[in-house]
C-alpha cells in the first residue's frame, strides 16, 4: 500500500462513525474514576483525607491520575481523538448535504405501482392543468417541485424532509462544538480552592488560593480583581427522626468588591447558587469548623490568639483534626489536636466521638504537643496541616488535662506557657471558576437536543404525480410517494386534494393489488 496508502487507509478508519462511538464510549468509561475517586479541582481536601486513610493505594491512583482524570494525559489524548474523529466524519457530511438540497428531486418512476405509496384516479381536466395543481398543492405543502414532460405524459417530481439528514448533522456538529467549548475552557479558564473563615477575606489572586489550576494560556494577572469577605457561615442539621445529622442548608453570608475601592455589595452564596463577579463563579462546595485559640508563652506575651483550619476526619459528624502552630511563642509551640461539634462517648465508652455535625458540646482534645524549633525560618514552604518535628521536642501531657471544653486551659509544664480553648468559627470550601466555554457548551448542548429531536421526528418524504391521456379520452393521473423510514398520512392527504370531487373512482383493474400503506424500506 506504500505510506501514503496506510495513511489513507487510518485516516478512513479514525473519521468512521464506528471508530467516532467507540471513542465516545471510551470517553464517558475515562470519566467514571472522576466520579469515584475526589479530584484535586473539587475537593482538595478530600484527595488529602484519602491519602490519610490509604497512603499505600493513594500512591499509586495517583501516579494514574485518577485525582485528576480530566486533566489526565490519556483522558486528553482519548478526547483529542474524538474530537478529530467527529471532525473527519461530520464535514464531509455537511458538504454531500449541501450538494444533494441543491440537487432536483429525482425523476418520476416509471411503474408508480411498485411504489410503497400509490394511487390513481381519472380527472376531466387537461394533463397540463392536472400537473399544475399538483404543483401548486405540493409547494403549498412545502414540497421543492420540478416539472417534467416526456412520453409517458407530463410530470412533477417533489421532495421535502432533509431538516431529519440537518437535524442529524446538527446533533453531531453541535457535539464537535461541545468539545470545543470544553477545550476552550480548559485553556482559558482557571480553577482556584481555598478555605474562607468566618471574618476574613481574600482577593482575587494567586497568593490566597490553597491550590489553583489556570489553563495553559493563563496569565496570574489576567484573574478578575475582585474581593470577598465572609461575614456569616450558617450550616443547619436535622435535629430528630431516622435522618438526624443530615444537612438541611448551608449559606455563606458574603460582602464583595468588583475592583479594589469599588462599592461593597452583600450576597448569599449558597449550594447551586453561586456568586458570579466579572465572568468568574464563587462556588461553596463544603465547610468545616475553625476553633479559636489563645496562646501565652513562658514570658507571658500572647503568641497566638486567632482561629485554626480543622479538616473533617469524617462527613457525618464533623469529627475534625488540626494543626496549630505558635511561631512568636518563645519557645515556639505547637499542637496537634483533634475537635469534635458534639463530643460524646462511644458505643462501648472508651473513647470520644461526635454525635451530631451541630456544635452543640464543642470539645478540643491535645494529641500531642512540641516545644522548641518549628523549623519555619529558614523560609521553606510547610503545609499548615502537617507539623515538622525534626527540631522538635515533644511535650508529655497529663491524660486529664488532653480534653478541653469552651473556656478550659491547658498549662504545659516547665513553664512553657498555656493554650486555652476560647471558641469556634465556621468556614466555608470555596471554589473560583471562570470558564469561557460555559456559554458555548450551553448553546452546544441546546442546538444537540433540538437536532436530536428533528432527527427523529422529520423524515424526507417524496411525491410524484404523473398526468396523461387515458384510452377513454379522460385524463389519468398517477400519484406515488415514497417516505424514507415510516410511512405518513401525508400522503393519502395529497390524493385527497388532488382527486376530483365529482369523481373518486379508482380507475385501476380490478385485479390489481390495493393501494399499500405499510412501512417503507430505504
Amino acid at each position: 500500500m506504500g505510506l501514503t496508502g496506510w495513511l489513507r487507509w487510518g485516516w478512513r478508519q479514525l473519521t468512521s462513525m464506528r471508530t467516532a462511538l467507540v471513542l465516545l464510549f471510551l470517553v464517558a468509561l475515562a470519566s467514571v474514576p472522576g466520579s469515584i475517586f475526589p479530584q484535586r479541582g473539587m475537593s482538595p481536601e478530600k484527595v488529602q483525607e484519602y491519602f490519610t486513610n490509604n497512603p499505600d493505594l493513594a500512591v499509586w491512583l495517583d501516579r494514574l491520575s485518577l485525582f485528576d482524570v480530566f486533566a489526565a494525559p490519556w483522558f486528553a489524548a482519548i478526547y483529542l481523538l474524538l474530537f478529530t474523529s467527529l471532525a473527519g466524519c461530520v464535514v464531509p457530511r455537511a458538504w454531500q448535504l449541501f450538494q444533494h438540497v441543491r440537487a432536483r428531486p429525482p425523476k418520476a418512476p416509471k411503474r408508480f405501482g411498485r411504489l410503497p405509496q400509490h394511487a390513481e384516479f381519472t380527472s376531466e381536466a387537461a394533463p397540463s392543468e392536472v400537473v399544475e395543481a399538483a404543483r401548486t398543492a405540493l409547494r403549498g405543502r412545502r414540497f421543492r417541485t420540478v416539472v417534467d414532460s416526456g412520453a409517458g405524459g407530463e410530470s412533477v417530481a417533489s421532495e421535502k424532509g432533509y431538516l431529519g439528514e440537518a437535524g442529524n448533522l446538527l446533533f453531531h456538529l453541535a457535539l464537535l462544538a461541545l468539545l470545543f467549548a470544553v477545550g476552550l475552557g480548559a485553556l482559558f479558564g482557571y480553577r482556584g480552592n481555598l478555605l474562607l473563615t468566618e471574618g476574613k477575606g481574600f482577593s482575587n489572586s494567586l497568593a490566597f488560593y490553597d491550590e489553583y489550576q489556570p489553563g495553559h494560556f493563563v496569565d496570574p494577572e489576567d484573574l478578575a480583581p475582585f474581593q470577598l469577605t465572609l461575614d456569616d457561615f450558617e450550616a443547619s442539621f436535622i435535629s430528630s427522626g431516622p435522618q438526624t445529622g443530615q444537612p438541611k442548608g448551608f449559606s455563606a453570608k458574603v460582602t464583595y468588591q468588583e475592583e479594589p475601592g469599588g462599592e461593597g455589595k452583600k450576597y448569599d452564596i449558597r449550594v447551586n447558587h453561586p456568586l458570579q463577579v466579572d465572568g468568574a463563579k464563587v462556588y461553596l462546595l463544603g465547610h468545616g469548623y475553625a476553633p479559636t485559640f489563645k496562646i501565652t508563652d513562658s514570658e507571658g506575651n500572647v503568641a497566638f490568639d486567632d482561629a485554626v483550619q480543622f479538616l473533617p476526619r469524617e462527613t457525618g459528624n464533623l469529627t475534625s483534626e488540626g494543626v496549630l502552630k505558635a511561631p512568636d511563642a518563645k519557645p515556639q509551640l505547637a499542637f496537634q489536636m483533634m475537635f469534635w461539634p458534639t463530643a460524646g462517648a462511644s458505643g462501648d465508652g472508651t473513647a470520644i466521638v461526635s454525635t451530631f455535625p451541630g456544635p452543640l458540646n464543642p470539645t478540643v482534645a491535645v494529641m500531642a504537643a512540641f516545644k522548641g524549633d518549628l523549623n519555619m525560618d529558614g523560609g521553606a514552604p510547610q503545609s499548615v496541616f502537617e507539623i515538622d518535628s525534626t527540631k522538635l521536642e515533644m511535650v508529655k501531657l497529663a491524660e486529664d488535662a488532653k480534653v478541653l471544653k469552651l473556656g478550659d486551659k491547658l498549662e504545659l509544664p516547665d513553664g512553657a506557657g498555656t493554650l486555652e480553648f476560647t471558641g469556634f468559627k465556621e468556614y466555608g470550601a470555596i471554589t473560583v471558576t471562570y470558564d469561557p466555554g460555559r456559554v458555548p457548551a450551553l448553546v452546544a448542548g441546546a442546538l444537540a437536543i433540538l437536532g436530536l429531536v428533528g432527527s427523529f421526528m422529520i423524515r424526507r418524504r417524496r411525491v410524484w404525480v404523473r398526468a396523461s391521456v387515458g384510452k377513454d379520452g379522460r385524463t389519468l393521473v398517477e400519484v406515488g410517494g415514497l417516505t424514507l423510514g415510516a410511512a405518513t398520512a401525508e400522503f393519502d392527504e395529497i390524493v385527497r386534494e388532488l382527486r376530483p370531487d365529482d369523481d373518486g373512482r379508482d380507475t385501476r383493474p380490478q385485479d390489481s393489488e390495493p393501494v399499500a400503506t405499510g412501512p417503507i424500506k430505504e
